[in-house]
């Protein structure tokens, strides 16, 4: 049909810019938060563009659904304002005969929001935070950078260092303040290197000086050495430690039921089921008077949007928390808002007003 062909070819493009420009915008934000974190050290510098990579792949199903909601808010207010709609009504079909072009066309993008929130939501989150640990886990001579002091893992030291060497393995000019058992030790030496002992890696120091006082105000000790030896603690992740529920696969999250998992499986289920919702109530909100503002629907539509996504972050820690069943929050949310858009649909497809009724109520009680 040459109306459904033309309606769909508008959504395209409106839809296509309005990925655009939420993309840039996001890639934007997460630019400068990645680059806050890798200024505290939580990310390394050099792989910030592959962690903002897998923020944004993560972001993409909110930013498909919300790009198709408001493409199709657009189209269909625009087709109000043109008195496109009047022709369509005047040719006997109501609104909503608009349901099947629009999921014609957006079934596409709901397949691709349901794939990315099944399984590259996590995914991407298990590789940004491989590259967070991996950064995290480093040794805590190789978190030491030239001419800066930087806390050990544990934040019970503070090193400082002059490398000068490539392979980082030996410096200058060495300054460590330590903090064990109620005892602060400060240690200065004009060189060092590493090496390892076993299993153990040692920073041994030549020509320097060792400070030692108590907490409990026992004394200071001060000592002078030739070689003394410093063993550098090396970070790995515990054997028992588990993964985020965010970074685990939909079928773990299905295979072991714990409270924090429903909550997750209900956030990513709920990203597919919100992107149905959002069509049926793009139609509804869509109506525009053209003697009124046109942007009064588009407020109106995000606000919903907003409102809908709130619910569905507070309904994931709710659930995770064990204060809302899996079930009944998933049927409240989305089949509450599934049956309202249809309710809401169904009063506009069908003329349905409030005065009508009443006079209808006050006939028959007559």
């Amino acid at each position: 049909m040459l109306f459904h062909s033309t309606l769909r070819k508008e959504l395209a493009r409106s839809f296509g810019a309005s990925l655009v420009v939420l993309v840039t915008i996001v890639m934007t934000m997460t630019l400068i938060r990645t680059l806050s974190l890798a200024s505290r050290g939580s990310v390394n510098p050099e792989e910030v563009m592959m962690v903002m990579g897998y923020t944004v792949l993560g972001y993409l199903p909110t930013i498909l659904t919300l790009s198709l909601f408001i493409s199709i808010v657009g189209t269909l207010s625009r087709m109000y304002r043109d008195s496109e709609m009047v022709i369509w009504f005047s040719a006997g079909r109501g609104l909503a005969a608009l349901v099947r072009p629009l999921f014609a066309f957006a079934w596409p993008v709901l397949a691709v929001i349901t794939l990315l929130a099944m399984v590259a939501w996590p995914w991407a989150n298990q590789q940004a935070q491989d590259l967070k640990d991996r950064y995290g886990r480093r040794g805590d001579l190789e978190r030491v950078a030239p001419g800066q002091f930087q806390e050990s893992q544990g934040g019970r030291s503070v090193f400082f260092l002059d490398k000068d060497t490539p392979d980082n393995k030996s410096g200058r000019n060495i300054f460590i303040s330590s903090l064990d058992n109620d005892k602060e030790t400060v240690t200065s030496a004009r060189s060092g290197r590493i090496e390892f002992i076993g299993n153990d890696q040692f920073l041994l120091l030549s020509n320097g000086q060792r400070l030692e006082s108590s907490l409990k105000g026992d004394g200071l000790r001060i000592s002078e050495f030739e070689l003394h030896g410093t063993r550098v603690r090396e970070n790995s992740l515990l054997p028992g430690e588990k993964s985020p529920a965010r970074t685990r696969s939909s079928l773990d999250l299905l295979r072991e039921p714990t409270a924090p998992n429903q909550g997750e499986f209900a956030w990513r289920l709920g990203l597919a089921l919100a992107a149905v919702n959002f069509v049926l109530l793009a139609v509804t909100v869509s109506s525009v008077n053209p003697r009124v503002g046109r942007s009064g629907n588009l407020v109106f539509a995000l606000f919903a949007f907003v409102v809908y996504f709130n619910l569905l972050n507070m309904g994931q820690g709710w659930i995770a928390a064990g204060r809302a069943p899996f079930l009944g929050f998933v049927a409240a949310l989305h089949g509450g808002t599934f049956g309202l858009a249809l309710l809401w649909l169904a009063k506009q497809h069908n003329n349905w007003g409030l005065q009508p009724l009443w006079r209808r109520l006050r006939g028959a009680g007559a």
